[in-house]
């Protein structure tokens, strides 16, 4: 049974419980980079099974969900209750043929799209942290909220990967 987007929240969540969601986010970039330079470009393309993502395909993952993350802070800064539309990975992975994207560029692209996220956060007024999206899939979700989502969905991928190139 696939999971529900309750417990794909809980899930996610528990990988940066009791930690600082937004030194995470700012971790990730370096993270990234240290395992991109310690590891061959065959350990970064090769799937573990057929159906299974590559560590490649992973960080370009990353990327597109970096960019996503962007837009979606932006409107909720922006408008507080603005809805907010999933996307489906899988269609994303193949539409955009991940397999394909050299994993220096995804790793460019997210620390770019990162860098810009964490500079919003850190100048926005204090007072539009506080206003909420309308995740069509999760239901209202508070920009702290996002902040420590976003930062388990980082360590959730840093670990896939990790155990990508190690295998």
């Amino acid at each position: 049974m696939p999971e529900t987007a309750q417990q794909y929240i809980q899930r996610i969540l528990s990988h940066a419980e009791g930690l600082d969601g937004l030194t995470l986010l700012a971790e990730t970039p370096s993270r990234l980079e240290s395992l991109l330079r310690a590891t061959s470009a065959d350990r970064w393309r090769t799937r573990p099974a057929p159906e299974r993502w590559s560590a490649g395909e992973v960080l370009a993952h990353l990327a597109d969900s970096e960019i996503v993350t962007g837009w979606r802070v932006r409107s909720i800064l922006a408008t507080d209750g603005v809805p907010l539309q999933p996307f489906d990975q899988d269609v994303w992975a193949e539409a955009f043929r991940y397999g394909e994207i050299d994993p220096a560029e995804s790793l460019a692209t997210f620390s770019a799209a990162r860098a810009s996220l964490l500079s919003l956060l850190r100048r926005v007024d204090p007072s539009r942290r506080q206003h909420h999206g309308l995740h069509a899939e999760r239901g209202k979700e508070f920009i702290e909220h996002l902040i420590q989502l976003y930062a388990g969905h980082d360590l959730n991928h840093l670990k896939q990967i990790e155990a990508l190139v190690a295998s």
